[in-house]
């Protein structure tokens, strides 16, 4: 980062590993957003977009300047660069089109932009280990990770890898130059993840070491891919993980909800919701409408359903599982971070009479608020109109603000609250839940409230990890006994 009139612009460094010396390569603009670096060292092209307009643009050298190539008027999702194209002469940015994602590649030399290719939300590109071109690409389909490689000898290798771990996830983490060999993530069902380096010149794999230290088997509980229909009839997935040593009737549950709320729960192993089982509890995750990674349908089922069917989409998953015996009505409990952490705070609030016990962990309590610390943070209208579509607002005053605000109905509230929030956390900043405290104190409901000396929005140390469980674990146990 160079700091030009008091603001940082993003610009490209060269430093001596050895002296620790560092020279200026090429200083971005007020604008620059991405650089991509060849394998020599020098710049090749830079995105720049403009918040205020919406106006993105892809520059590529031009000799000593730069001239752009492709321009885009894009409000909320700008294009993006994703790298070196198939050969180094090329590159490639993700767009949109249709409102459907798409890669196109740029002749570095002409300019000239090739056919788009359409992809999953979730693409992933796969890159040379040397010369950082273009291999191939991944997504996760459903429950399924799928690899294609262009190249056939690539494509049989990766058939090789997999075929060593039946009916484990086995993800590509690093590779040789020659593609020899082969760093894998491998999440097993009963084992957990750990890494492995394939040597296929020696035909063996070698077991590197687990994610979890001092994880067996006998500590993971069983997780299985759920489906069920909304309310509306809305088809929704997501997964159910039951205690070790229960016979799957009439068992307390969490529901932890995903953050985002564009994002999605997937199906390798989850540090959370085994922790939850651990101490006796079904956890139920939803894939609600807005999830992102499952299709654009899903997707935009939920722009202006914030607080309301993403919402109801939780405790849909809850009648589904009581109405198959599967976990007692009475001692339903709701967590969740982020959104996830608002969706426990709206479940006390706006959903009521579904849950026993709602753990917020950095959750949203006041939209408008939000809103308006997410702008000011990144000085883009873009971020409100994210917001916006989601919440279905027209602006900061629209009534809808408070409305689906948990602060501005802590008085509805009728059940046991936990607040725990990083004091550093600078995405959705600590003074969220302290509003919702003070609206809970004012209210006379009841709440408990921790907070996290030196730790941002995702819980980044172990430690805080470990803290932030032992408090929701307390917190449960206390309020929805597990036995």
């Amino acid at each position: 980062m160079k700091f030009a009139g008091g603001r940082g612009r993003l610009s490209v460094f060269k430093i001596d590993l050895d002296s620790g010396r560092s020279a200026l390569v090429a200083e971005g603009t007020d604008h620059t957003r991405d650089w991509l670096v060849g394998a020599d060292g020098e710049p090749i092209a830079q995105e720049v977009y403009d918040p205020q307009s919406g106006r993105w643009a892809l520059r590529v050298r031009n000799g000593l300047g730069w001239r752009e190539v492709q321009t885009v008027i894009a409000p909320i999702e700008r294009p993006y660069l994703v790298g070196l194209g198939r050969k180094g002469d090329r590159l490639v940015f993700a767009t949109h089109q249709d409102e459907r994602p798409v890669w196109r590649e740029v002749d570095l030399a002409t300019g000239a932009v090739g056919e788009a290719i359409p992809l999953r939300d979730d693409q992933d590109a796969i890159r040379d280990a040397q010369d950082g071109t273009l291999v191939g690409h991944r997504a996760l389909v459903g429950d399924e990770d799928r690899y294609v490689f262009f190249d056939d000898r690539d494509s049989a290798m990766w058939r090789s890898v997999t075929r060593a771990y039946p009916g484990q996830r086995v993800s590509l983490r690093s590779w040789s130059a020659d593609r020899r060999k082969i760093v894998v993530l491998v999440d097993s069902p009963e084992e957990g993840p750990a890494y492995a380096l394939v040597n296929l010149d020696a035909g063996k794999a070698t077991w590197l070491g687990g994610v979890y230290q001092g994880l067996t088997p006998d500590d993971i509980a069983p997780r299985k891919p759920i489906r069920f229909k909304a309310a509306d009839g809305l088809e929704l997935s997501g997964y159910l993980t039951l205690p070790r040593g229960r016979d799957g009737r009439n068992l307390p549950l969490v529901v932890l909800a995903h953050g985002g709320p564009a994002s999605r729960d997937d199906p390798g192993f989850d540090w959370w919701s085994q922790a939850l089982a651990s101490r006796g509890y079904a956890v139920l995750q939803v894939n609600f409408r807005g999830s992102d990674g499952l299709g654009e349908a899903l997707l935009k089922a939920g722009y202006g359903e914030w607080g309301r069917k993403m919402q109801t989409d939780l405790s849909d998953g809850v009648r589904h599982l009581v109405g198959q015996g599967v976990v007692d009505p009475k001692r339903v409990c709701i967590v969740g971070a982020s959104y996830g952490g608002y969706a426990a705070l709206a479940g006390a609030t706006h959903d009521r009479g579904v849950y026993r016990c709602a753990g917020s962990v950095a959750g949203v309590a006041d939209l408008r608020r939000q809103v308006s610390h997410s702008r000011r943070q990144s000085g883009s209208q873009a971020t409100t109109r994210y917001w916006n579509r989601f919440i279905g607002a027209e602006d900061l005053g629209d009534p809808v603000m408070a409305a689906y605000s948990p602060a501005q109905h802590a008085r509805n509230a009728e059940i046991p609250i936990l607040l725990v929030h990083g004091k550093d956390d600078t995405v959705v900043p600590l003074d969220q839940s302290q509003v919702m405290a003070d609206a809970l104190k004012r209210a006379g409901k009841p709440y408990e409230m921790v907070v996290m000396p030196g730790e941002d929005h995702w819980l980044t140390r172990g430690e805080t990890r470990l803290q932030m469980l032992t408090a929701v674990v307390t917190f449960l146990e206390k309020h929805n006994p597990p036995n």
